[in-house]
């Protein structure tokens, strides 16, 4: 990596984009045959658009524009194009009098199965305790780091049976981020997005080769790499009580520097409530993922269930542990004094598993509300959990209020959809840290209402965001490194910007427009907005609007498989 050119570059770009948006803003991956196809641009004087074949320029669609309307997020007048009847297979264009034609994009019935795979392979990349091989990694090969085979235990997470400096072994896992940590709170969220679509969408991921280390062991690709991550989960748990370390991490965060190069000494820090009931919420969810695959790993299932229930008897005698930074540690907190959520998500996941009526009153469905899923808010996957299941609860189950928490969260955010200037259920409050995710998350609990009810603009409102985050945005770039003609160059990711390779790992989203500009004053390069929708800069100092994260690229695979699926099939 280069990142003084390619920062500047970019700086330059964005720059220039914004002074004068040059060309219609269209998914630069493309669209599926029978999905919904949108593309935006400023307002102006034109009234029509056409589709032109990218080769031969020949037009293969003609529509009328929207009336320009103004859409607050960006602070700017826009207009719309609407070709979602064009589904002749091919490569096109949009082109409109007076801009420069859009980058081209593809109608395919594949549309998104490159991005879905690299979306998961990314989790690859951000192992800890790995050798990323050649013919894995290709020219991101690199030596292993972190093996975290001897981490300490930390004064805060100390117990009489492991007294402070206590040497355990915690191996594999994800790097949280851009950082070289591994939080139980984040990876709980990531892990159990991918388990669930997995649940949803057997059959797509059962087709899927990722070319991964355990490649051919008979488990499917994306459950071998959640697998990686959830055998680290499992070594946070102390053996003795049922609790769960918040975190595993450094005392502070390593400079740009490659895995092998980073060998600060490695602590547990802390048990507290949040990560035990996310540990439990995903050890039950994986208990039932697992089970089919007994030959391969025997006793997975069953254990993760016994570890599940642990940590949900420790989170019950330990209901206020909130996490608490100590005054030594000085890396991501992750924490959440508001555990109503991760209770009632815990209960619900157990419920599911073990059928026990008790832990479907433990969940207090009826004072637990829906909204769009974050790491600090998890309510929304216990409704997601209940609704996949919903033919085998056991009759203590409402069935009614499961559907309507799912289908009035989805009809919220398909009327946000259908109302917006720019045909996206973001509200410009929505415009924060990671907010590619809160579109992504969006989107997710989009598809669930649609998987209920078949309500076709709920579908339709899901590839809006998509569309989004892969080019139809004020920005006009796709926000997913290595896909669409422009995307991020420069992300906040320290294997990205230390390991000599111009391009950086592939695959990552990253966390988009953010107005709070938290970085500003570390940054070289000022931001080229301060409109919520353009307030992003690609640089490696920005962690705020530029960084990768595992619990951002999670719904991005579950959005982009479910599309795949759903699209043009019964729902």
């Amino acid at each position: 990596m280069r990142p003084a050119v390619g920062a500047l570059a970019a700086w330059l770009w964005t720059s220039a984009a914004l002074a004068q948006p040059a060309a219609p803003q269209v998914n630069q991956l493309g669209y599926l045959p029978a999905g919904a196809k949108w593309a935006a641009l400023p307002g102006g004087e034109a009234a029509d658009f056409s589709v032109v074949d990218a080769a031969t320029g020949q037009v293969a669609w003609r529509g009328a524009l929207t009336p320009a309307a103004d859409w607050p997020a960006a602070q700017q007048s826009v207009r719309l194009a609407d070709f979602s009847a064009l589904t002749r297979a091919g490569n096109y264009r949009l082109r409109v009098p007076g801009l420069a034609d859009s980058p081209s994009f593809a109608i395919a019935a594949d549309a998104y199965a490159a991005l879905n795979a690299a979306s998961i392979k990314a989790l690859y990349f951000n192992r800890a305790g790995i050798e990323l091989a050649p013919e894995h990694a290709g020219g991101y090969a690199r030596p292993g780091g972190h093996p975290d085979t001897q981490v300490r235990v930390h004064a805060s997470a100390a117990s009489p049976a492991r007294p402070e400096g206590t040497l355990i072994s915690s191996p594999k896992g994800w790097y949280d981020a851009g950082d070289y940590n591994k939080y139980i709170v984040n990876s709980g969220i990531t892990s159990y997005t991918l388990l669930a679509a997995y649940e949803h969408f057997p059959v797509y991921f059962q087709r899927q080769t990722l070319r991964l280390p355990e490649s051919g062991n008979g488990i499917p690709e994306l459950l071998n790499e959640v697998l990686w991550n959830l055998d680290w989960m499992l070594s946070m748990q102390d053996p003795q009580d049922g609790g769960v370390y918040h975190k595993l991490t450094n005392k502070g965060f390593d400079g740009n520097v490659m895995p092998h190069q980073a060998l600060a000494e490695r602590y547990v820090v802390q048990k507290s409530t949040a990560a035990a009931l996310d540990f439990a919420a995903v050890m039950a969810t994986a208990s039932r993922v697992y089970q089919p695959f007994e030959a391969q790993r025997p006793g997975l299932a069953a254990r993760m269930l016994v570890a599940a229930r642990a940590a949900w008897a420790w989170a019950q005698a330990h209901p206020r542990e909130f996490y608490r930074q100590p005054a030594d540690i000085h890396t991501g907190g992750y924490d959440d004094s508001q555990l109503d959520d991760e209770f009632a998500w815990a209960a619900a996941e157990l419920y599911i598993s073990t059928r026990d009526p008790a832990f479907y009153g433990a969940m207090k469905p009826e004072r637990l509300a829906n909204g769009v899923p974050s790491w600090s808010d998890v309510c929304a996957l216990a409704w997601m959990s209940l609704a996949q299941h919903r033919s085998r609860l056991t009759p203590e189950a409402d069935q009614a209020l499961i559907a309507q928490r799912v289908n009035t969260l989805a009809q919220q955010l398909a009327d946000a959809w259908q109302a917006s200037p720019y045909r996206l259920a973001m509200q410009t409050g929505d415009f924060n840290w990671g907010s590619n995710a809160v579109v992504l998350n969006q989107a997710m609990m989009l598809i669930q209402g649609y998987r209920l009810s078949g309500e076709r603009r709920q579908l339709d409102a899901a590839q809006s965001a998509l569309d989004y985050v892969l080019g139809r945005n004020p920005l006009g770039m796709s926000m997913v490194t290595g896909f669409g003609a422009r995307s991020p160059q420069q992300p906040h990711h320290r294997p990205s910007q230390a390991d000599g390779v111009d391009a950086p790992v592939p695959g990552f989203i990253v966390g988009g427009p953010n107005p709070g500009q938290q970085d500003a004053a570390h940054c070289p390069l000022p931001y080229a907005s301060r409109a919520p929708a353009l307030s992003y800069l690609d640089h490696g100092c920005s962690y705020a609007s530029n960084e990768v994260a595992i619990n951002w690229n999670a719904p991005l695979a579950y959005v982009s498989a479910a599309l795949q699926v759903l699209t043009g099939a019964p729902p």
